[in-house]
């Protein structure tokens, strides 16, 4: 481990080859995206979402591409977590309704006649907001009642827009993994159906679930890369909370593209970084952290990584990073306020961390062991994955506009 001011890395020492074998395939292949992609193709609100190339800003930091996935435009929820609840959902209600998920689309789901087979349910999840806010937008499509967890320090703002979804939704005063605690409690007491993206022993389907549907949003991009002439990106950025979604995109690569896959590094917030903790004991085995876990990227506020992706970041994952707030916020700034003929793209903090980051270590000389590291240079091709738009618009006019955080 090297340490730098705002920012800390690992490289991945024992970084496996996929002739070793490995579980990802087993619940992460070509066979599943064809399934996820049906499900998700089937809904009305379903369109692909953007991805951006910032040609003036990849000439600024010396690389060839740097292309930007923009989840703002996800089934007008401004999040990309709708895809691994819906699909989750939809999985659980076909195993209820004993028919595969390829017979089903989410229009059938809504029928009275599979309403009333099913009966009333209760979906139940914790969340700093976006996922509970896709889990609540789907029980109210299906006729279902929903209860969402939110922990403390969430904003009212998101919280006010899950109630919107018809889901009776509180802000508790407990961490992000006490609020999982409690959403879970609250399940099994009140006959409910926890729709969880994190993992644990016992506790392992329902979050499988979740990361295939995640796959929609990859394979997409891919599909967008290739239509412009290009195989794939060279590097991937991916920002991690418990890891469902970085396991779920990482996987996807080892599927694709094997050995021969992006250089891929994984960003936390310096003060709720479980993945980097996890890698720095060094045990093979994942690692909580604990308390307030507090930084404006509440999407990323998780203290213990999901066991179902742990083994995915831990073997394949090239670096694990972990940096303050203030790069989150200049990575907003940079996207808010494109340099000329780049597009703009609106990002909250949990999405921008990653041109945040890049930015930095490639303009700041004091960066470039992690940049000569990741093999970036002027050939790179860099994906990043902006998950989220102003999802809490309040704070994100106070950091691009106020400047509650200053740039670095």
């Amino acid at each position: 481990m090297r340490n730098t001011l705002k920012i800390q890395y690992i490289k991945n020492a024992n970084l496996r080859n996929v002739e070793d074998g490995s579980d990802v395939f087993k619940f992460i292949n070509r066979e599943t995206l064809r399934s996820v992609r049906d499900f998700h193709d089937k809904f009305s609100e379903y369109q692909v979402t953007p991805l951006h190339s910032l040609n003036e800003l990849s000439k600024r930091l010396g690389v060839a591409k740097i292309w930007v996935k923009d989840e703002s435009h996800r089934f007008g929820l401004n999040a990309f977590k709708v895809l691994g609840g819906a699909y989750a959902v939809g999985k659980y209600l076909s195993e209820k309704l004993g028919v595969d998920i390829s017979e089903l689309s989410f229009e059938d789901l809504k029928s009275k006649e599979i309403k009333d087979k099913l009966g009333d349910l209760t979906f139940v999840t914790a969340t700093d907001g976006n996922h509970g806010r896709g889990i609540a937008w789907a029980a109210n499509k299906l006729g279902q009642k929903s209860v969402v967890f939110m922990p403390k320090g969430s904003s009212i703002l998101r919280l006010e827009n899950i109630k919107k979804e018809g889901a009776e939704a509180s802000i508790t005063d407990l961490n992000y993994d006490d609020a999982v605690r409690l959403a879970s409690q609250y399940a099994e007491e009140n006959n409910g159906v926890l729709i969880q993206d994190s993992a644990w022993n016992g506790y392992e389907k329902i979050p499988k679930w979740i990361m295939q549907g995640y796959l929609t949003l990859i394979d997409e991009a891919m599909e967008q890369i290739r239509s412009e002439g290009y195989e794939k990106p060279t590097h991937v950025f991916l920002q991690a909370g418990v890891g469902s979604f970085a396991g779920s995109v990482l996987g996807y690569l080892i599927s694709e593209f094997g050995n021969d896959r992006p250089i891929t590094a994984i960003i936390e917030p310096e003060d709720a970084a479980c993945i980097f903790k996890s890698v720095m004991v060094s045990d093979g085995t994942p690692h909580a952290v604990t308390g307030d876990m507090t930084t404006i990227m509440a999407g990323l506020a998780c203290g213990k990584p999901s066991i179902v992706s742990w083994d995915i970041l831990r073997d394949y994952a090239n670096m694990y990073i972990s940096c303050a707030d203030k790069i989150s916020a200049n990575g907003m700034r940079i996207l808010g306020s494109p340099l000329p003929a780049d597009p703009q793209i609106i990002s909250g903090e949990s999405g921008a961390v990653g041109i945040g980051l890049i930015s930095k270590i490639l303009e700041d000389d004091s960066f470039k062991e992690i940049a000569d590291i990741l093999e970036i240079n002027d050939g790179s091709k860099i994906l990043i994955i902006s998950t989220e738009g102003d999802t809490d618009p309040v704070g994100y006019k106070n950091i691009v506009w106020n400047g509650m955080y200053p740039s670095v």
